[in-house]
């Protein structure tokens, strides 16, 4: 009877097809990492290498000996970007696996038997492989994304120097909207070299300030002591060290943004006007309207929702090469922006969005905020969706068409020009009265319009 069985298990097996005949699985590890190809490609079809160097390329070696031609690994915290990045150099095809999608079924759990796994999965052609940008992409998003550290590190030494001035009962920050201004960047650095008079510092408020000299001299007025000048005074040393590095980031970002391929002469258009003169306090200090246009041969900013560094941002994280996703859907879906689908026994158990760490995504809804505040088509479509089912769902509703008219611009060029409010408004007007005419038509009742004299009782 055992025989039985296992020649039943042994036909299944073999009648299972094989899509990549010379693939290989690896466990990523922080020490060393375990390889594992097909039995008949190698005597010991499963061999550990250590993390140096050195070990990667005598991995490397191995895999182009025993002739393999594709790789699967997991995306073992940062532990696989090395080896990826050697493999994809030697030519191999690597697909980055996420680990939720290689889970095994309870039992016994080795690096070996881990390796093994993803091996056979990606032998059957049972593996998708997240995305991962093309070498000059990447490195963009490294230096986007280095730099977002840089902010926040120098935000929290700003909030070092609101520390320090309340300690010494200083209300700068109650006069100032915002300390690292004009004005109050001038009187914080006054009081670190020494000058504590409050009619003094008051003479550099800048005259753009809303707060009149009198309300900046009595906020002013405050209790010095010698150890909160000191935290002070580190506090701006630091801040000024990050602000100085995120200069020379922006430099390395617009160098990388201009080895992007830019777009062919033909079907390059006219930078147009800018929607808005202004520029974000936390903006890159380059001209990044006019560096994205050579690449992209339009101006993503005239898409509401996407400034210049919002849409500098979203091709650092998804590139310029829209074909890897065939259609909006799949780009929504990766972007874990559409309904999800949980279904048991026909029965819906839930469509709630996914939870994802997808910082593309998460660019997207901050936009969709932003553009919930502005009198056009979107931010009318995201305040009837709010006021209807909630702040949270309007939030993920607008970050999708977004991401629909942000996958549109780069896939097809399209361009884009906003209906405007009251054409949005219409629409919506018209679908409710078809709504109301179907409804009443199924109870048996006609709609009738309201004379213009006729009154309502």
């Amino acid at each position: 009877m055992a025989s039985k069985v296992a020649s039943k298990k042994k036909r299944s097996s073999q009648s299972f097809p094989t899509v990549h005949t010379r693939a290989a699985g690896i466990d990523i590890g922080s020490r060393f990492h375990v390889v594992a190809v097909a039995p008949d490609l190698a005597e010991v079809p499963v061999q550990t290498f250590n993390g140096f160097t050195g070990d990667l390329h005598l991995l490397a070696d191995w895999l182009m000996a025993v002739g393999v031609t594709t790789v699967a690994m997991e995306s073992t915290g940062i532990y696989w970007i090395p080896l990826f990045e050697i493999l994809e150099a030697r030519g191999l095809e690597v697909l980055l696996v996420n680990a939720r999608q290689v889970k095994q079924v309870p039992g016994r759990k080795t690096d070996v038997n881990d390796a093994q796994w993803l091996q056979q999965l990606h032998q059957f052609g049972l593996l998708r492989g997240s995305f991962h940008p093309a070498q000059d992409v990447a490195a963009l998003r490294a230096y986007l994304r280095h730099r977002e550290r840089l902010v926040e590190y120098a935000a929290a030494h700003i909030q070092h120097m609101q520390k320090a001035l309340m300690q010494m009962n200083v209300q700068l920050q109650h006069v100032l909207s915002d300390i690292t201004g004009a004005t109050g960047m001038a009187i914080v650095r006054a009081i670190v070299s020494g000058t504590h008079d409050p009619a003094q510092l008051a003479t550099l408020r800048d005259v753009r300030c809303k707060a009149s000299t009198e309300t900046v001299e009595a906020a002013l007025t405050g209790h010095y002591q010698p150890e909160h000048l000191f935290a002070l005074r580190q506090a701006l040393a630091l801040f000024d060290t990050y602000q100085e590095k995120r200069d020379e980031c922006d430099v390395a970002i617009e160098a990388a943004l201009s080895r992007l391929e830019p777009v062919e002469e033909a079907s390059r258009e006219t930078l147009p006007k800018a929607r808005h003169r202004t520029r974000q306090p936390n903006e890159p200090r380059f001209d990044v309207r006019s560096s994205l246009f050579t690449v992209l041969g339009f101006d993503l900013t005239q898409v509401h929702g996407f400034g210049p560094h919002t849409a500098l941002r979203m091709v650092g994280e998804c590139g310029t090469d829209m074909s890897r996703w065939p259609t909006a859907k799949h780009f929504i879906s990766w972007l874990t922006l559409c309904p999800g689908n949980k279904i048991s026994g026909g029965k819906v158990l839930s469509s709630k969005s996914r939870r994802s760490s997808n910082r593309a995504a998460a660019i997207l809804r901050l936009a969709a905020v932003n553009v919930g505040k502005t009198q056009t088509a979107l931010g009318a479509f995201y305040r009837r969706l709010g006021a209807r089912v909630g702040k949270a769902k309007a939030v993920t509703a607008t970050a999708r068409k977004l991401a629909v008219l942000f996958y549109n611009a780069l896939r097809y060029g399209m361009a884009y020009q906003d209906p405007g409010v009251a054409y949005y408004e219409e629409r919506h007007r018209k679908r409710v009265l078809i709504g109301l005419h179907r409804r009443a038509k199924q109870l048996g009742f006609v709609l009738a319009p309201i004379e213009a004299g006729d009154g309502v009782s």
